[in-house]
């Protein structure tokens, strides 16, 4: 066994055992050259051949499962494919958009947030849930408001993407956000709500994507395929909601091969 070992790493330095004084203590600081190779050859003899990591499973991330499915979108719904005209005209708007949002990012940091307002931290993905969401969408709560000329009560139904609030996410937060959301998505119904950031946060994205955030869009893109094709009531609103989200993915993130291809 050894012998391998030593074919597989050889020696970069061999040392031939040299003579020491009877009192040399490998414990203390080297001397000379030769007690230093010495005690490196003392320590490298100590180290065991194979070295098992102790990792805590309860530092790990949960959901760190990659879906590495390269499968395109769904088509949409007979009569509710997007044309070309529409998606190259949503991809215009959406550009514009973020152009205006790079431009006054600097202004719109500077804004003050409302006293209500309290951004969670990047690692609260519970907290983001209901931040973007509401507590409403996020326990299935269905009740409305029992007074609604008190106002809206944006700890119910979610704070919207307002500039100073995305702008003043960096991109490591746009990511972990989106994932968050995608997540959710992946298990829940499409809502208003989550269509609203979802928008924002893609308009926050940076190209050239980094490889999470490639997968991540394209996740999307097919989830916003398969839940419209399960759509009963078939609600033109929240169709075009998704074709516009597997538009931005397919034309503008070019993901061409999730694109619709226009009826």
């Amino acid at each position: 066994m050894e012998s391998g070992i030593e074919e597989l790493m050889p020696r970069l330095l061999p040392v031939e055992d040299c003579d020491l004084a009877e009192d040399f203590d490998p414990t203390v600081p080297p001397r000379t050259p030769q007690e230093y190779l010495k005690r490196v050859q003392i320590e490298a003899a100590r180290c065991p051949d194979v070295v098992v990591a102790q990792i805590d499973p309860r530092k790990l991330r949960k959901k760190q499962t990659v879906n590495a499915s390269i499968s395109g979108c769904q088509p949409a719904p007979e009569g509710y494919s997007p044309t070309l005209k529409w998606q190259q005209q949503q991809v215009a708007n959406f550009s514009a958009v973020r152009q205006s949002l790079n431009k006054h990012r600097n202004h719109w940091q500077s804004q003050h947030l409302d006293s209500n307002v309290t951004m969670p931290k990047p690692e609260d993905e519970e907290g983001w849930k209901k931040f973007c969401l509401g507590e409403r969408i996020y326990s299935e709560i269905d009740t409305q408001s029992d007074d609604e000329s008190l106002g809206v009560d944006y700890i119910k139904v979610g704070f919207p993407p307002l500039l100073s609030i995305v702008s003043r996410m960096n991109q490591a937060t746009v990511t972990t956000v989106l994932e968050y959301l995608i997540g959710w998505f992946g298990e829940k119904k499409f809502t208003p709500e989550l269509g609203r950031w979802l928008y924002a946060l893609l308009a926050c994205l940076e190209k050239p994507l980094l490889p999470e955030a490639h997968s991540l869009i394209r996740q999307l893109a097919r989830r916003c395929s398969e839940v419209r094709v399960l759509e009963e009531n078939k609600n033109e609103e929240q169709i075009s909601a998704l074709n516009l989200i597997i538009c931005l993915v397919s034309r503008y993130f070019d993901q061409r091969d999730l694109a619709d291809e226009p009826s």
